[in-house]
């Protein structure tokens, strides 16, 4: 059921909506769910099932991807302070990346179910 192509696509998408177009991230993401469930190609649930699973990776990437710039930023000094940062907000870090990855993951569903619906007609 899970298109792999196509959750690559989207999921490159959707760390470069959320790298790069901070202000405009829920049309930014809508678009990216379309455009992976209209590549899905299988019909609605096929499209929000593969939207979902990118932005889930999305998601995951974009904060893997926070916490290497946090904890390694620039010297050997702002390794350490990284280090404690994140340590201390643990906790509060976890809760924000499990309300991204639900919030990446229901956005990009719904529009990728649209999306996977129009590709189906054709």
């Amino acid at each position: 059921m899970t298109k792999w192509s196509a959750v690559f696509i989207g999921f490159i998408l959707a760390v470069a909506v959320k790298s790069f177009f901070a202000h405009y991230e829920f049309v930014g993401l809508l678009i990216v769910g379309f455009i992976t469930g209209y590549i899905a190609h299988s019909g609605a649930l096929s499209g929000l099932w593969n939207a979902a699973v990118a932005g889930a990776l999305g998601t995951i990437i974009a904060a893997i991807l926070f916490v290497l710039i946090v904890t390694f930023g620039g010297s050997f000094a702002g390794m350490f302070g990284g280090l404690t940062g994140f340590t201390l907000s643990g906790v509060a870090s976890i809760i924000t990346i499990i309300e991204s990855l639900i919030y990446y993951a229901i956005v990009m569903g719904i529009t990728g179910a649209v999306g996977g619906a129009l590709a189906s007609k054709n």
